[in-house]
């Protein structure tokens, strides 16, 4: 993706900005955390979790971006296009939302509907971008319902298994 063109997208107390290469290991750890302690893995030490730690692999073919308030990191994203290594869903013209997470301890404060209001703006400056997808737990009713409150419908014939697991994924979208 275009790195040049980048996003801050600002609210009264939230700025959301490319994450730099100091950011990554605080945003490893804060995806780590935030998926662990939500409850979606039984260890911290789980392979995917140390998948999400990777984040400066990552940044070589994504948008990594953080958000901060009042200087302190307290959720990140992650933005693919179609043909990056780390797209799940990603088709031609959408880009796609990868580990989204937001500090446990900030949880329930807008700081994810800011980081989806975010990715709207960013995906509305793309050339060639007409949606937005992400994939999300079946049983994550919160997210869902964040999702939906913002227009993303469910794309049931998209929805997928975590290959070697019984993890429901289902897949949103939004069309620009």
């Amino acid at each position: 993706m275009n790195q040049a063109e980048n996003l801050t997208f600002r609210t009264a107390e939230l700025v959301i900005e490319l994450a730099t290469p100091a950011d990554y290991e605080q945003v490893g750890e804060l995806t780590a955390q935030s998926y662990f302690a939500a409850g979606h893995f039984e260890s911290p030490d789980d392979d995917y979790l140390q998948f999400v730690r990777k984040v400066g692999e990552r940044a070589e073919q994504t948008e990594i971006y953080v958000v901060r308030r009042q200087g302190a990191i307290v959720g990140s994203m992650t933005l693919i296009q179609v043909g990056s290594d780390y797209a799940d869903i990603a088709l031609p013209g959408e880009l796609e939302i990868r580990m989204l997470s937001v500090d446990p301890t900030a949880q329930r404060g807008g700081i994810g509907r800011a980081m989806i209001t975010a990715t709207i703006e960013r995906a509305r400056r793309l050339p060639g971008i007409s949606a937005i997808s992400l994939t999300t737990g079946s049983s994550w009713h919160s997210a869902r319902a964040l999702y939906e409150s913002m227009n993303f419908e469910h794309v049931e014939q998209r929805d997928w298994t975590v290959p070697g697991t019984d993890i429901k994924l289902v897949v949103y979208t939004l069309t620009l």
